[in-house]
C-alpha cells in the first residue's frame, strides 16, 4: 500500500484572509509583502489571495506607484 504524502499541496491550502481595509495604497508596508525583490506583483499561486483580493491588490499597488510610494521596478 502506497503511503500518502503528509504535506498538503499548495492548491488545497486555502486562501489567505485579508484584513478589512488592508489593501489600501497608503498601507505600503503591507503591500510590499506581495511584491518580489524586483518590485513586481507575486502571483495568486504564491500569495494565495482570492481573485477579488488579487485585483484589489493590483489596483492598490498601481495607485501607490502613481503616488510614488512604491517603485515601478528595480533592475538591480
Amino acid at each position: 500500500m502506497a503511503r500518502r504524502s503528509l504535506r498538503t499541496p499548495p492548491a488545497r491550502r486555502g486562501l489567505v484572509r485579508v484584513p478589512e481595509g488592508a489593501l489600501d495604497y497608503k498601507n505600503v508596508t503591507y503591500l510590499r509583502t506581495f511584491l518580489n525583490e524586483r518590485g513586481k506583483l507575486r502571483s495568486r499561486a504564491v500569495t494565495r489571495l482570492s481573485p477579488q483580493d488579487q485585483r484589489a491588490l493590483a489596483l492598490a499597488v498601481k495607485n501607490a506607484r502613481e503616488m510614488a510610494l512604491l517603485p515601478y521596478s528595480s533592475k538591480k
